[in-house]
């Protein structure tokens, strides 16, 4: 999701930082807690934007929206960052990272705009934990264990069950999504290659900027109109300080990741990817009177319980790393 629970990660991981000591880059306990309640309030944060642009998408469609955010969201970013830390070293898988981002943006914004709510584009989204715990074999090496695949397996059902033929999911649009969902992860396991040599800021702004040219293409496809057709060059009065909540609302949040994931460990933060769809279902039904199916929510309750198996397993797999460690 453009930041829902997806885009919302563009600036994960710790950034470089020379000018401390090894001693000093492992966070300590308040550290750890103090990351943790930043990143829960990222996810806040971005579930809010993804409902503010979820309200205005009738009014300018998700081609205007893109440049909307990127243009507002870079001026939040670099006046959060002080116009320090910007400048991109791996230039290159930075900018295909943010290419591939901006699909993502693009296609929940169309399915936003097209009818899905809320819930059950965070429910689907809930997969991308899963997806990256396979993505990272082999882009990163990691091994996995029989129980991992086993939770994995199990995730990956409860994605089948919401999408059984005939249930509220069972649309074109769902089909996207999961497309869409499979590049996110992608781009996540692109962003932890990136925060070993690239700033969390140079990150999320370039990220904010790509939307921008992304956006003015997409413009010229009717299908990311809304309805009435062309975009308004200006929206409404009451659209337009939902774009620029929605712009600020990114740029924040993404900072907030920033931050948060240079505190506290990944372990434990993982976990929270799953908090939008806690925020999805109350704003869902508050703005747009939303109910999701049984099916959607014991679908992504089966995904949410395989993904954070797979946490434990990670966190009992690191112990024993450092236990053995310890005893050499």
């Amino acid at each position: 999701m453009p930041e829902s629970p997806g885009a919302r990660l563009a600036a994960a991981g710790p950034a470089p930082l020379p000018s401390r000591t090894a001693s000093h880059l492992v966070p300590t306990g308040e550290e750890a807690m103090r990351g943790l309640l930043l990143v829960a309030l990222g996810y806040a944060v971005i579930s809010a934007a993804d409902a503010s642009v979820k309200w205005v998408l009738p009014e300018i469609g998700p081609a205007a929206a893109m440049v909307w955010r990127g243009l507002i969201g870079a001026m939040t970013v670099a006046v959060l960052a002080r116009g320090r830390g910007l400048r991109p070293v791996r230039w290159r898988l930075l900018g295909l990272r943010n290419v591939l981002h901006t699909s993502v943006s693009a296609a929940w914004y169309l399915a936003w705009m097209l009818g899905v709510s809320l819930a059950d584009s965070y429910a689907v989204a809930a997969a991308a934990p899963l997806l990256m715990t396979l993505m990272a074999i082999p882009m990163l090496g990691e091994r996995i264990g029989w129980r991992r695949w086993l939770s994995t397996a199990i995730g990956f059902g409860g994605v089948l069950f919401m999408l059984q033929p005939g249930g509220e999911l069972w649309r074109w649009e769902t089909g996207m999504l999961l497309v869409a969902t499979v590049v996110m992860a992608l781009t996540r396991i692109w962003t932890r290659v990136l925060t070993r040599t690239d700033t969390p800021s140079a990150i999320a702004f370039w990220l904010m900027v790509a939307h921008i040219p992304v956006g003015l293409l997409l413009l010229m496809v009717p299908a990311m109109w809304p309805a009435s057709g062309p975009p308004p060059l200006l929206p409404s009065w009451a659209g337009l300080l939902a774009l620029v909540a929605f712009g600020m609302a990114n740029g924040v949040a993404h900072m907030l990741f920033a931050r948060g994931f240079g505190l506290a460990p990944i372990s434990a933060i993982a976990p929270f990817e799953y908090s939008p769809l806690l925020w999805g279902i109350p704003l869902g039904f508050l703005i747009w009177a939303e109910v999701p199916a049984w099916t959607t929510l014991a679908g992504a309750a089966i995904v949410i319980g395989a993904g954070l198996y797979n946490v434990h397993r990670e966190r009992v797999r690191r112990a024993q790393e450092r236990a053995a460690a310890k005893a050499g």
